[in-house]
Order: structure tokens, then C-alpha cells, then sequence
């Protein structure tokens, strides 16, 4: 087992929104100070399961095309020198079911106030409200900077 393995995890949801990337600023610092590593978890849902209103427009998005993103985001944000370890994790599943898994054994879990939902998400209550209320670690809640 290498010092990794035993590290602390900081899990942190990424999604491409302003809170979300406070959010992964917010992990590194914090898994910089435990002496951790961060988990960065990205979900991604067909877009037939986005909306309940449109039929789907997109064919051509799939797990590939999420994972770029998910990787220029991260790339864009992170930008050179990290602090600590970052693991990029892509999952296709609704967010916070995604997150709720991640976290499990987690040291942590970092979410931003208010991502990219969709109109049926709002209905039924954001990601981080979700999150806070069904983790079985400790969660922070971010704000954009």
C-alpha cells in the first residue's frame, strides 16, 4: 500500500459551474492541509434524462464527450503545480446519487451552493441539499468566489 491508499480523501463534485470550481479550489486547500488526496467527481446523465420537456436534440453526446469536458474543466481550473494528489472520477448517474457514492469512507465531501440543474432538479431540491442531508461524512458547502 502506497501513502495514497491511506491518505484522507477530500471528494469534491465537479460540474462545470462557478461554485463548482470554488468548490475544488476549497478541496485543495483543505486536502493540502490534512496531508490528503482529492477525488474529483464529475456525473454525467444522457441528455433524454436531463428534462422532461424536449425531446433529445443531441445524439452525439456520450460518456467521451463528458469526460473531455470534465477534463478541460479540471485542467482549466487546477491549472499547473498542484498542491495535492487530484483523482478525476467521470460517473454517469444523477449527481447526487454519484456523490453520495463517492464519498462513502470519504475524509470529506466539497459541493458548490448552486450548480447546473435543470428545472426538474430545482423541483425536487438542489444537489447540496441533497448531499448534506444523506452523506456519511462531513460536508462543505461552497460559494462562488
Amino acid at each position: 500500500m502506497n501513502a495514497h491508499e491511506s491518505a484522507p480523501r477530500v471528494v469534491v463534485g465537479v460540474d462545470g459551474s462557478p461554485s463548482s470550481h470554488a468548490a475544488l479550489r476549497w478541496a485543495l486547500r483543505h486536502a493540502k492541509l490534512i496531508g490528503g488526496v482529492v477525488d474529483a467527481v464529475g456525473a454525467w446523465e444522457p441528455p433524454s434524462h436531463m428534462g422532461w420537456s424536449a425531446p433529445v436534440v443531441d445524439h452525439s453526446f456520450d460518456r467521451e464527450v463528458a469526460e473531455r469536458r470534465f477534463a478541460d474543466e479540471l485542467d482549466r481550473v487546477l491549472g499547473e503545480g498542484r498542491p495535492v494528489e487530484v483523482r478525476r472520477t467521470m460517473v454517469m448517474g444523477e449527481p447526487s446519487d454519484v456523490l453520495l457514492n463517492a464519498s462513502r469512507g470519504a475524509e470529506l465531501l466539497v459541493v458548490g451552493s448552486h450548480g447546473r440543474s435543470g428545472f426538474t432538479r430545482a423541483l425536487l431540491g438542489s444537489v447540496s441539499v441533497r448531499v448534506t442531508q444523506h452523506a456519511t461524512c462531513p460536508v462543505v458547502v461552497a460559494r462562488a468566489d
